[in-house]
């Protein structure tokens, strides 16, 4: 077994694009092979008894590509912190975490994983491959709460519990953000995969009442050298265009450079949050650097809101944890938001039930709204919480914060939450 790719030794505590899913039968046979896959994981804090709740985080390390350590990291450091503060409703907690590698078979193996440890929750992780995991999950009854949004059945399986609008929200923000900013001509450089294809759609439906066109281009997920794609997006530079990338956060810093070079005098740049952050702007030259006055689009506020201030001082405390968690990663917000729903539905489950997978989505699945702390707007899956869409029904917080650099610093460009339901439901913009 492996903790984010690293060999660990378990042992006992006391601390802490839509696709239906395949039939049982087919997962069932299916499941076999997944052990000889390559697997990772392993216990943050691992107790034994009954009143141990197992539940797991996953994400891609070590890849090179779109590492995502800090989730992981900080599951293991929530797991710690409720432990030593007597558990959650007279439980303690098992927080295994996992490596997906960024693959298919990744992926695929931790969800084994998680149905063999009998985890009640998957809960605030990140991969590509949700069409691999989810068929096990369902099968197995396990809710997968507060996934990062990247693929169709996070929005489509009925125990999929997004807690943000993932890329399509993002993409959707950020059309009308830049709208609204005076852009007449959209460059998108996505990743060339499954995931990224999806999103040039998304951001021709957020301009589609206005003049303003897009061009799709297709950018490895991983290179060097983006310069062809850079000149591509720029193209004569002229007002009003401008440039969006929704590349993960390693490539668009690749990207940054060649784009710096080409000392472009009238085009915009803007990206999703999660491609770049504040570590990324202070690294690339701050307010003179090629990310001065860039658009943001994200799920939740800006780094510097006290919204997260329970979030850094869990960081501070955990000095357990060998891998640094940078607060400003969306990826490490989600995990955060995603635990926090994740405590509320075991506490209104009660300590004299029994707290299985089926208990958990009787309480998200019941209406009654969950209080995140201000971090996204309350949060309820019932159905009349639905996203009127056959392709996302569960997608059910379409709320994103408009940012942007302003003196060197990553700020609120725009107050409060803007709801983009109506562009991912194909309805007209509000009057």
């Amino acid at each position: 077994m492996k903790r984010n790719g690293s060999p660990v030794h378990h042992r006992p505590t006391g601390l802490g694009g839509r696709r239906r899913p395949r039939t049982a039968a087919l997962v069932a046979a299916a499941l076999p092979l997944l052990g000889s896959l390559a697997a990772c994981g392993g216990p943050a804090d691992a107790a034994t008894g009954s009143s141990e709740l197992t539940v797991m985080t996953w994400s891609p390390a070590g890849t090179g590509a779109i590492d995502r350590p800090g989730m992981t990291a900080l599951a293991e450091a929530v797991g710690r912190e409720i432990n030593a503060k007597g558990g959650i409703a007279g439980r303690r907690l098992r927080v295994l975490t996992c490596n997906e590698h960024n693959t298919a078979d990744g992926a695929t193996a931790c969800a084994r994983q998680a149905v063999d440890a009998k985890a009640v929750a998957v809960i605030g992780s990140f991969s590509q491959y949700g069409s691999n995991f989810m068929p096990a999950l369902e099968v197995a009854g396990i809710p997968y709460l507060g996934g990062y949004g990247l693929t169709g059945p996070e929005f489509s399986s009925p125990l999929s519990y997004p807690v943000a609008g993932g890329m399509p929200a993002l993409i959707a923000g950020s059309g009308r953000q830049l709208v609204e900013a005076g852009c007449r001509q959209i460059a998108l450089i996505r990743p060339d995969t499954r995931a990224g294809d999806t999103l040039a759609n998304y951001l021709s439906s957020a301009v589609r009442q206005t003049s303003t066109k897009v061009t799709d281009l297709k950018a490895p997920e991983m290179s060097n050298d983006y310069t062809t794609i850079a000149k591509r997006a720029i193209g004569e530079d002229k007002p009003g265009n401008c440039v969006l990338s929704a590349l993960g956060a390693e490539p668009t810093s690749n990207l940054l450079d060649p784009y710096r070079r080409q000392a472009a005098r009238n085009t915009q740049l803007a990206s999703v949050i999660g491609s770049f952050q504040q570590s990324v702007v202070d690294s690339t030259g701050g307010d003179s650097g090629p990310l001065r006055g860039a658009y943001a689009t994200g799920w939740f506020p800006a780094e510097s809101s006290q919204v997260w201030d329970p979030l850094r001082a869990t960081v501070r405390g955990n000095r357990d944890g060998g891998t640094a968690i940078d607060v400003a990663d969306p990826g490490v917000q989600t995990t955060w938001v995603a635990y926090e729903v994740f405590r509320q539905a075991v506490e209104r489950v009660g300590k004299d039930r029994p707290v299985t997978g089926k208990a958990l989505r009787a309480v998200l699945d019941s209406g009654d709204p969950i209080d995140t702390g201000g971090t996204t707007p309350p949060l309820s899956w019932g159905v009349t919480s639905m996203l009127p869409s056959a392709e996302s029904p569960r997608l059910v917080n379409t709320a994103v914060t408009f940012q942007q650099v302003q003196g060197g610093r990553l700020v609120e460009q725009r107050k409060g939450f803007i709801d983009v339901r109506w562009v991912l439901s194909n309805g007209k913009p509000p009057a």
